[in-house]
């Protein structure tokens, strides 16, 4: 494995009734609140009652942001951050899923600043400071309550941008898993295809020695394969989603990929794919992973492949070559997707073939390198979206 370095100074409280140390957290840092949330779910499950209920009872001022798209704005991002300016809010609390964390994430560097919030996102210009931050998660899937990544679309340039930076991590995020129980089944099956993208991003690296995070990569993925079609049947049992919830957390928190660096080429993809066409994605990962996994599949990866297949996806290897083994397993996962309900392909979103060309220049255009496993040029992410049409 390589040398690395592993903080995450976020404190995690997990479990049912952590809702109830928030205003304590929340009093270490400050007084006047900036409450983020999305489309409204928070209100018709009867979290935010449970959160202004408690933010009233402590005595904690607060103004709201509500309305944060699934793929967070940057329109929204700058109302947020003029509306801390302009209340002098000293603490952002996010309640929802990840896309209301990663809004919050640009919102708290952006309010410490005079720059323009998208040059940091783009990397012009470093964030210098931010607002503390906390979460309360509502949807399980995408891990960003551990992670210090956020994804930012500017939908009037067309561009959606991963970024990163040390003032984005939360001071406290709470994961109560009974707060998930009302996602419906396809918003459960996208976190959960979140889940396992971020697992089997991790996965697919050039690191040698390293048996105990692969073991770590696999058994969680051997659970949330187990667990999910028990779910799907009995969306409000509490285990299934706490097992659930738990897997997502930790996917995205670096516990699991200590000593290398996966290859996200894949994510890189989707990023430029939904800057144009405004896509799950949980959708976009069932869709773009099994094809990136055929096309980088050849002589010198088939034996992660055939890993994969053989410890995760149960396939039977004997008298089978390391090639069929591998193949089994690719198809394998994608069967598991579309069987809980995940879209196979673009057309399925009404994505034309028209889209790949300009979507692969936007990857190219966003990242430097496409990818750590297996870096992918242009031809590559043409060839790619092609099979995925």
């Amino acid at each position: 494995m390589e040398p690395f370095m592993y903080f995450n100074p976020t404190k995690l409280l997990f479990g049912k009734g952590q809702i109830n140390r928030l205003t304590k957290e929340i009093k270490s840092y400050g007084n006047k609140v900036l409450l983020v949330y999305g489309g409204g779910s928070v209100k018709r499950n009867g979290v935010y009652d449970e959160v202004t209920t408690l933010l009233k009872q402590a005595e904690i001022d607060w103004v709201e942001l509500s309305g944060v798209e699934p793929n967070p704005r940057l329109t929204t991002v700058q109302k947020g951050i003029a509306l801390c300016k302009e209340h002098e809010v000293d603490f952002v609390l996010a309640v929802g899923g990840g896309s209301v964390i990663d809004c919050t994430k640009a919102i708290v560097v952006g309010a410490k600043t005079n720059e323009a919030v998208w040059d940091i996102i783009c990397r012009k210009v470093r964030a210098t400071d931010g607002l503390p931050y906390g979460s309360i998660v509502t949807i399980a899937g995408t891990g960003a309550e551990l992670s210090l990544n956020s994804v930012i679309t500017n939908w009037e340039q067309q561009d959606k941008r991963a970024w990163v930076s040390s003032f984005s991590r939360a001071k406290f995020a709470i994961v109560d898993p009974t707060y998930t129980k009302t996602v419906p089944k396809r918003q459960t099956v996208y976190g959960v295809v979140d889940t396992m993208s971020h697992i089997l991003e991790h996965y697919f690296h050039q690191a040698e020695n390293t048996p105990i995070q692969d073991q770590f990569l696999e058994s969680v993925l051997r659970t949330v394969i187990d667990v999910t079609p028990k779910l799907l049947t009995d969306l409000e049992n509490e285990t299934y989603r706490e097992t659930i919830a738990y897997a997502s957390t930790i996917a995205l928190s670096d516990q699991l990929n200590m000593g290398f660096i996966g290859d996200w080429g894949t994510h890189h993809i989707d990023h430029a794919l939904s800057a144009f066409y405004d896509i799950p994605h949980g959708g976009g990962m069932a869709i773009l992973f099994p094809n990136w996994m055929r096309y980088v599949l050849n002589d010198d990866t088939v034996h992660r492949f055939k890993q994969l297949a053989i410890q995760v996806l149960g396939i039977e290897f004997e008298n089978k070559t390391d090639q069929a083994i591998a193949e089994a397993g690719i198809n394998q996962l994608e069967t598991i997707w579309t069987e809980w309900g995940a879209p196979k392909y673009l057309s399925d979103y009404d994505i034309s073939t028209e889209a790949i060309d300009k979507i692969a220049d936007k990857t190219i255009e966003t990242v430097l390198v496409c990818g750590n496993y297996y870096p992918l040029s242009k031809e590559d992410i043409v060839t790619i979206l092609e099979k995925s049409m």
